[in-house]
């Protein structure tokens, strides 16, 4: 009869899950790449970055990228993307190339969001939240500093103990992307117009994905759509808060990932409609929030298998 696993085994485990889980997620991107629109339009969504309201260096850094992209060809730029793409999901799926490639994943998905996705911007009326290949990029760290690739995986890497300060700042960044995503939420515009991010979810849905948040939005109008604006600040703010300072983690994590998995499901419409040729948010990625709920997991992993005296050696409880 085996022993009974211990609680480092299930962390390995419960990380290597959660790294496979974002390798499936990764595929699916890579998938939605392969339609010939967007090699075709890739050099097109480099205009987020002199979109109106973005900075003189933003739009003046976006120029000079997309001249480069040019010089070097847009087409075999698209492919290479694709291409890096289908690498990173193989290796988030097996382990294998870990943690190598996982820093490559986030330097690139830095690189796209300074690019394709405008840094987020512009952060003008209406801004929600920082774009969308910030928090892939956060995942990426996570699939590091988590040692992912030690559980679930083809890898032969021999094991080693967690560093806690890589996991305490993985947890920081991850709270200051919620805390900036609630200071956007504060905003009057946001708090009296709450509702319309929910409409303009619907355009393009399968009847199905339509009726569920034609229902949602029913219910807002119901108990008020300004009292929906603050909660949605409320919540934001206390996710980020109990993130930020690393205390009620045990708690605090299922309330984000059901919060999250509502956003997802509402505001992003399940992540579809694809646009052929789009990029971020109904485009070539399954969603963003959906992605918040990966970084949850991978906290998760970390919270429910690690000893608390360990954890608060990283400055949690």
């Amino acid at each position: 009869m085996s022993s009974p696993l211990s609680l480092e085994q299930k962390r390995r485990r419960a990380f290597g899950a959660v790294r496979i889980l974002f390798g499936l997620i990764w595929l699916i991107n890579t998938c939605l790449q392969f339609n010939p629109a967007y090699v075709a339009h890739f050099l097109g969504s480099f205009n987020a970055d002199w979109a109106s309201g973005q900075p003189d260096w933003v739009m003046a850094y976006g120029h000079w990228m997309a001249m480069l992209v040019q010089q070097i060809g847009p087409q075999a730029v698209a492919y290479a993307t694709v291409g890096l793409d289908a690498i990173l999901a193989i290796s988030l799926l097996t382990g294998l190339g870990l943690p190598f490639l996982a820093w490559v994943g986030a330097l690139y998905n830095l690189w796209l969001w300074s690019t394709v996705g405008g840094f987020g911007g512009p952060y003008t009326q209406g801004a929600t939240d920082p774009g969308t290949a910030i928090i892939y990029a956060l995942c990426f760290l996570y699939v590091i500093w988590s040692r992912s690739w030690e559980g679930l995986s083809l890898s032969q890497s021999p094991h080693k103990p967690l560093y806690a300060p890589a996991m305490h700042t993985a947890r920081i960044l991850f709270g200051l992307l919620w805390a900036f995503d609630a200071f956007w939420k504060w905003q009057p515009y946001f708090l009296h117009n709450a509702v319309t991010y929910l409409q303009q979810a619907l355009p393009g849905e399968p009847a199905w994905i339509a009726a569920y948040i034609s229902l949602v939005i029913a219910i807002i109008n119901l108990v008020g759509p300004v009292l929906f604006g603050y909660v949605a600040a409320i919540m934001e703010s206390i996710i980020a808060f109990f993130l930020l300072i690393g205390r009620g983690l045990r708690w605090i994590i299922p309330v984000g990932i059901a919060y999250s998995f509502g956003v997802w499901t509402t505001a992003e419409g399940w992540g579809a409609p694809y646009l052929p040729g789009s990029t971020a948010n109904k485009g070539d990625v399954l969603g963003t929030t959906n992605i918040y709920i990966i970084a949850f997991l991978f906290l998760a992993a970390w919270v429910y298998f690690t000893p608390r005296a360990l954890r608060r050696g990283a400055g949690e409880a």
